[in-house]
This record gives C-alpha cells, sequence and structure tokens, in this order.
C-alpha cells in the first residue's frame, strides 16, 4: 500500500516538478512598437542558447483569442515552434482564472502544469493585466520574484505608454523594478537619452528602479547571434545574483545556433501592428 495517495490528478505533476525553478519573464505590451514579435524572438533565441526551453503567452491586447478547448485542456493548446520555444495564444484568458482577491495567478500555475518542460516562461501582456498576474498581495514577494520587461521603441508615443505603464505597475501592483528593452538601430542618437529620461522619472515620481536596459536592432535578422548585451541580461535572469562575465569575456562568448524553427517563430501570426 503507498505511503499516501496523490490528492488529485495534478499531484505527481507538482510533485515531480516541485524544485525546478521556473523563471517568469512579465514583458509589458506596447501598442506603439509594431516590431514586438521580433523582440520577443530575440529573447526566446538567447535563453534557447543558454539551454533553456521557453513558453511564450501571448495575452497581449491584439493577441490572437485563445483556443476553446483551453479551460478544458491548456497544453493541448500550447503550440511547439521550435525544439526549444512553445506558444499559446491568451488574449482574455487569465481572466478565467481570477479568484476572489481579484488576482489571475492560478492561470500561472495551469500554464507551468501544461508545459512543464519550460524554464522561462514568458507572459506578454498588458500593464493592467500583469498586475493581477504578479502583483504583491498582503506583503507577498511577486511570483518568483518576476521584474516586469518594458517595451519601447526609438519613438515618443512608444516611450509614453512605456511610463504609463511602469506607474499602473507600481502603484497598483506594487512592483517598484523594472527593465527595459528597446528597439532600437545601433546608431540611434536616442537610445541612451531614452533609457536615462526613463530611469529618471521612475525615481523621481514612482520612487522606483529601472535596473536594467538593452537595446536591440529591430533590423536584426532571425538567425543573427544575440548581442552580448542581450546574452548578459538572460544570464542575469536565469541566474540571479551571479556575478557576469566581464566586457571581454561576453564577446568572446562561444555563439551556439538558434534552435530549428526559429525563422517560424518569428513570422508567427502575432497581431502586433
Amino acid at each position: 500500500m503507498p505511503l499516501h495517495t496523490p490528492f488529485d490528478q495534478a499531484h505527481g505533476l507538482r510533485t515531480l516538478f516541485a524544485h525546478a525553478r521556473v523563471r517568469y519573464v512579465p514583458v509589458v505590451s506596447n501598442p506603439h512598437v509594431p516590431f514586438a514579435g521580433m523582440l520577443l524572438e530575440r529573447l526566446c533565441t538567447a535563453f534557447a542558447e543558454q539551454g533553456a526551453s521557453s513558453l511564450v503567452i501571448d495575452a497581449a491586447e491584439n493577441a490572437n483569442e485563445p483556443s476553446e478547448m483551453a479551460l478544458l485542456d491548456l497544453a493541448a493548446c500550447i503550440e511547439p515552434l521550435s525544439l526549444r520555444v512553445s506558444y499559446i495564444a491568451a488574449r482574455g484568458l487569465p481572466l478565467k482564472f481570477v479568484d476572489a482577491t481579484g488576482s489571475t495567478r492560478g492561470f500561472l500555475q495551469a500554464a507551468r502544469e501544461a508545459s512543464p518542460g519550460s524554464q522561462v516562461v514568458l507572459v506578454h501582456a498588458s500593464a493592467a493585466e500583469l498586475c493581477r498576474l504578479f502583483g504583491r498581495q498582503r506583503g507577498d514577494e511577486a511570483e518568483d520574484g518576476a521584474c516586469p520587461l518594458l517595451l519601447a521603441a526609438d519613438q515618443p508615443a512608444s516611450v509614453t505608454h512605456a511610463y504609463a505603464a511602469m506607474k499602473l505597475l507600481a502603484r497598483r501592483a506594487g512592483l517598484l523594478v523594472h527593465e527595459l528593452m528597446l528597439g532600437a538601430a545601433e546608431d540611434s542618437p536616442r537610445a541612451e537619452r531614452i533609457a536615462m529620461q526613463i530611469a529618471i522619472c521612475a525615481d523621481d515620481f514612482l520612487g522606483a528602479v529601472l535596473r536594467d536596459w538593452i537595446r536591440v536592432d529591430p533590423a536584426t535578422a532571425a538567425a543573427e547571434p544575440p548581442s552580448a548585451a542581450l546574452r548578459r541580461w538572460v544570464r542575469g535572469r536565469l541566474q540571479p545574483g551571479t556575478p557576469q562575465p566581464s566586457p571581454a569575456a561576453r564577446d568572446s562568448a562561444p555563439y551556439f545556433a538558434p534552435p530549428a524553427g526559429v525563422e517560424r517563430f518569428a513570422a508567427a501570426n502575432w497581431a502586433f501592428n
């Protein structure tokens, strides 16, 4: 006779992966960044280079609606795009898991159980949606220390939207540490100024911190290796608190080819425009 009986059908999965560390990356959607799909592709390529499998949950305002089967069998709605990248259309789906406190964290648990092989879960959603998913409640820490990643381009409307999103996340959800992925050409004269502007506004008006920022050239091809800055950022997400290599060591780090199917990932039908 077994020593104990599982409480439910998911008990075995929870036990098996109890010690597996899942990294959540809340990515704040920005309708003024038309190449957001490419930025997400760059993130997944960089995580895959480090040997991590990613699940992309697209719950942004203009994402595709989820399959009607999502509430019955979430795993069946997850589409593998490559060996290390999976995707699920989830516009409006987190709200189906809302509890009496207004939190939708139950959706994160359901997604983790539906994709147990994913070490990274990227949640692309509006600031309001991310507040319900990752907001602090009664002094609790945010889910696995998740830090929102703002998206912006070197255009005023996108920067204004990114700041407004940070303001909402800070005041409503108590998320005071943020990071920024800025889509801008390498020779953009505005990139550093934009990051500095967001950092100063966060500190002066919100008591928040822009902990880090990375620039990604929107003209980058899917098959190109991640930049040294993106590699550094990804290593920091996978191993927080671990000292990062020197710039010289980062620049000479070996590059592993992107997983098969990454071009399909970049061309996936996500309605970002």
